[in-house]
Parts: structure tokens; sequence; C-alpha cells
């Protein structure tokens, strides 16, 4: 069992600005706890998921909240507490607290391979075509070779050709951000196949997956705003793919479900995070170990990041000694 030592907001600055079709941000809120039992202690954090109305004051409120009602341990965490940033926080400190107890890595606690560097993709911010090519050729040049366009719904195509003119040889992807609800979605697929995207993130708004069904379109799509934790599994087999992202899930222990429930009907597994700083990133990083897509450059994207943070050469995300 464990007690709360300390909850925090902290705030940290974009390198430059994030943009995607909901807006631009210039700095990311998280909300960071510590969790000890005397002699051990875990830390965990948690970035605030915008469309579900969170917010890191909040996030820290119910963390204090829940603490206050004595110790607690996992499997109290996950099932008492709701999905989202507060709980992932909570979880990950707890995990690396069993870790510390043990006097073993969390991996290998939670039955995974020991990580190794992988592949990230790098995120290009919406923007118009000449500015998102010109951020493809450096992200290039910078070792990375696969690409992620943040798209709007408008004038997408011209978006992710200007992308794959600057960037002719990597891999791509795109998150369409809900934003083909009133698109020809068949039509759309088929353009982006043609500019060698390989997978389509959230193609319609949530809540409207079932226009994905039994439709005959030649590239993968990925449910990431459909998919929160394990329980939206079931309904969600009109996708081929799912992002699994911790602040959503709740935590590592929810992403680990969410992973043996996708392999197990057959989906195609993406591990992807929020902005945030390595903290946040390391859990993920651990279960990204095999998965077909890795999108961990939240911390990557902003001016600054933590002591001993995750770093990236040549397109490669090593594992740092931050967390676990």
């Amino acid at each position: 069992m464990a007690e709360l030592i300390a909850v925090d907001v902290e705030r940290w600055p974009v390198a430059g600005s994030f943009v995607i079709s909901r807006g631009a941000k210039t700095y990311v809120d998280v909300v960071t706890c510590i969790v000890g039992d005397g002699p051990h202690r875990g830390r965990g954090e948690g970035t605030p998921i915008y469309y579900k109305g969170e917010d890191a004051e909040r996030c820290a409120a119910a963390i204090r909240a829940f603490a206050a009602h004595g110790d607690f341990d996992r499997a109290s965490v996950n099932a008492q507490m709701k999905a989202g940033a507060a709980r992932n926080a909570l979880d990950c400190a707890l995990w690396e607290l069993e870790a510390q107890v043990a006097g073993r890595p969390v991996w290998e606690l939670a039955g995974l391979a020991q990580p190794s560097p992988m592949a990230t993709a790098f995120t290009i911010s919406l923007g118009e075509p000449d500015v998102m090519e010109a951020a493809a050729r450096k992200a290039a040049a910078a070792g990375y070779g696969l690409l992620k366009c943040k798209l709007t719904g408008e004038g997408d195509l011209d978006r992710v050709g200007a992308v794959r003119r600057g960037a002719p040889g990597v891999r791509l992807i795109v998150d369409a951000n809900e934003s083909w609800g009133d698109l020809d979605i068949v039509a759309e697929a088929a353009a982006m196949v043609a500019l060698g995207v390989e997978l389509v993130e959230q193609p319609v708004p949530r809540g409207q997956d079932e226009r994905l069904r039994g439709l005959d379109a030649p590239i993968p799509f990925c449910a990431d705003e459909s998919c929160q934790t394990a329980d939206d599994l079931e309904r969600l087999t009109m996708y081929q793919a799912i992002n699994i992202k911790l602040d959503k899930a709740g935590g590592l222990t929810e992403a680990l479900k969410l992973a043996e429930g996708a392999r197990a009907r057959g989906q195609a597994i993406m591990v992807g995070c929020m902005l945030g700083t390595s903290l946040g990133i390391a859990p993920a990083f651990l279960a990204a170990q095999g998965a077909h897509w890795v999108d961990l450059d939240g911390a990557l994207l902003l001016a600054e990041d933590r002591e001993g943070a995750l770093v990236a050469q040549a397109g490669l995300l090593q594992p740092g000694r931050l967390w676990g």
C-alpha cells in the first residue's frame, strides 16, 4: 500500500507552437505526483485530455481527493478512479514504487520486453502546405523515418502532398482528428494511399464510428478519440488499428489491457501520447515495445525537458533513466 507524498501542476513551454485542427498550443500543463511507502518513492505524470474537459488543476484535485481516503494500491486506483490523466499519473507512480520495492525494473514486473531504441513518428503540425513541407524536410534531415501529418478536413491533399515533397523517402501516417465526417471517406483514403500514407487516425467524429463499418477502404483506419479503455474495444471492430495513449486509458495498467485485447481481436496497435515531459512518455515507451506504429514525440516537441530525458538519435527514441 502507498500514500500520496506530493501532487503538483507544472507548465512546460512548447518549442514554437503545436497546431492541430482544434487550435495551437504554446505550452502544456501537466499534473505530477509522488507516492511512497516510507523508504521507497514512485513518480507519475499525466497530461489532461482537453476534449474530455480535463485540466491540470482538476486532475490534481482528483488525486488529492482519492488519496484522502487512506492508503491505496494500483488495484484500488484502477477500480475507483475514472480513466484519465489523474489516474494515469497515480497508476504510473505506483508502478515505479512497486519496482523500487521489488528491486526490479517496471518492464520486468509487467512481463514486457526489455526496452530498446525504437523509431518514433515526428509530428508535422497543421499549417500552410509550404510550412509543412519545410517542417517535413527538416524532420527528415534529422533522421526521422516516420512522419505524422495533422489534418483538418480541408486542403488535406495539398498538405500531405507538400509533406511528401519535403520528405520523399519517409513513411507517412495522418491524423484526421475527426475531420472527415462530411467527406467521401473512401475517396480521401484512396488519395492518401497515392501519396504513400499507410494509416489514417480517427477519420470520423467519436460516436460516428459505424460510418466506417463495411467500407472498402484501401488503408487502415485507427481509432484514437473513440478508443479510451479496453471496454471500448468490443464496439470498435470497424477499425483495423487502435491508438493507445496512457492519459486516455488512465495509466500503464489499462494500456496493457488495451494492447492485449486489441491483439486478441487482430487489430494493429499504435502507441501515442499527448504533449508532456519524458516522465509521462517513459511508461508509454515500455508499452510501445512491439507496436506497429510508435508516436511518442510529445517530449521532443517541448522547448525543454527533465534531466535524464528520453532522447531521439537519427529518429530512434532511446530509453532514458528517468523512470521505471
